[in-house]
Formats: C-alpha cells, structure tokens, sequence
C-alpha cells in the first residue's frame, strides 16, 4: 500500500458527545474537500447514548434505562451504543486513498490490526466471520452480530460503520473496555481478559498498530488549527438530543 500522509489528533481525546461527533464531521469534511486523511483515538467524557443515523428516537424500554443520559446521533447507521468504558476510534479517509473503495477491506483491515494488539495483550479476540441476520432487528449495537465484527469468548468487543461523502470515507468504532452498569450484557475487554490492561499502554499502541496498517507516514497534529473551531462548533448544534 502506498503510505500516503495519515494525519494524527490526539486534541480533545476527552469530550462530551457532541464534540466528538462534530470532530468526526469534522475530518470527513476535511477529507472529502481538502483531501486530508486523519486517524484519531478518543474516549467520552461521561456515559452517552449515540444513536445510528436511521435512528430517530430510543425505543420506550430503552429511554427508561437511559434516563437522564445525553443522546447524540452519529454520522454513520448501525444501532445505538451506550459509550462509557469503551476506546473509540475515528479514520477519514480522502478520495483516492486505495482504502475508499472496498469497505470490507477498510473494515478487515482496521479489525484484524485490533485484534493482533488485543491478542498481544493476553485477550482471546479474532472476527465473528459467520454474520447473525437474526440479531439485526435488536436496537442496540452490541446486540447485533456482523461478520466482521470482533469478539472475544463469543461477545462481541468491537464494531464499525461507515459514512462515505464525495468519494471520502468516515470509519469509526467502539471498542469496549469494560461493563458499564447501563449495559450490564456486554462485557468489554478487561472482563474477559486472562490478564490485567492497561488502558493507556492500549491505546498508544492501537494508534501505532493501526497507523502502521494504513500505511504509515504520520503527520502529527496535536492541536487542531484554531480556524476549524467556529465549523466545529456550527456542527454540534448538528448533533443535539434527537429525541
């Protein structure tokens, strides 16, 4: 693969839902009009419901569960997620990039480079590779079951969408770090583990794994450049509780 110039931001890795999503927006537009291909790993700043861009509203048994927790919605389809423990990942890709136009290889790709690092750590993970039609119905992300989703001891830990926009490419995903007390069903990583992680030390090298996948050629951009800020913000208005 030609290492084309891959973007690093490690600004704002904290952030309320809104933000994240708006940042995400935010590389896709940078992607598809300035053909810049960006990678960034982030975590949440408090436990929120994003819900799949087909997704309107939370089903009546879910707004009870959820109560009281801030609701965004994503650029990409797919369920709901329940973002608490969890590490998320975001990657634009620019037109042109040799990525863009399979995404079963964007997706093999980024979880197969996931699952060499988790398996490092000690955790049994590897691709469901049969996909469940059957569970496509449930609201909740985690509950359904993809073939490329990644499992580890049957459950699933990490899943991804896409959103593509004037030939660029959005991916981004959830990889679950631990249970969270609203979604007691879907254990993450450290609960499954033979061995303690640490989160830190994962996502360091998950965003040098990952990058060496893509090709490699980092442009580190720890700050974003403070003239992006006002599109930032116009786009978290975009992204307010739907509900």
């Amino acid at each position: 693969m030609t290492a084309l110039p891959l973007h690093l931001i490690t600004h704002s890795s904290r952030a309320t839902g809104h933000t994240q999503m708006a940042l995400d927006a935010l590389l896709l537009e940078r992607a598809a009009e300035r053909r810049i291909s960006s990678f960034r790993w982030y975590q949440w700043s408090g436990p929120t419901v994003s819900l799949g861009y087909f997704q309107h509203h939370l089903p009546s048994e879910l707004e009870v569960r959820f109560a009281n927790l801030p609701v965004v919605r994503r650029l990409t389809g797919g369920g709901a997620i329940l973002h608490h423990h969890e590490l998320t990942y975001s990657l634009a890709l620019a037109p042109g990039h040799p990525l863009c136009t399979d995404p079963r290889q964007l997706y093999d790709l980024v979880h197969e480079a996931v699952i060499q690092e988790l398996r490092r750590q000690g955790i049994p993970a590897g691709l469901r590779g049969d996909s469940r039609p059957e569970l496509g119905e449930n609201y909740l992300c985690f509950a359904r079951g993809d073939s490329f989703d990644v499992v580890c001891e049957g459950h699933k830990v990490l899943g991804s969408a896409q959103r593509r926009r004037r030939g660029a490419v959005l991916q981004h995903g959830s990889l679950l770090w631990a249970r969270s007390d609203w979604a007691p069903e879907f254990p993450g990583i450290c609960d499954l583990a033979n061995a303690p992680v640490d989160a830190e030390t994962l996502e360091v090298n998950l965003r040098r794994v990952l990058g060496e996948a893509l090709g490699g050629n980092f442009v580190e951009e720890a700050e974003l450049p403070i003239d992006e800020w006002p599109r930032i913000c116009e786009l978290e208005r975009e992204f307010g509780d739907p509900c």
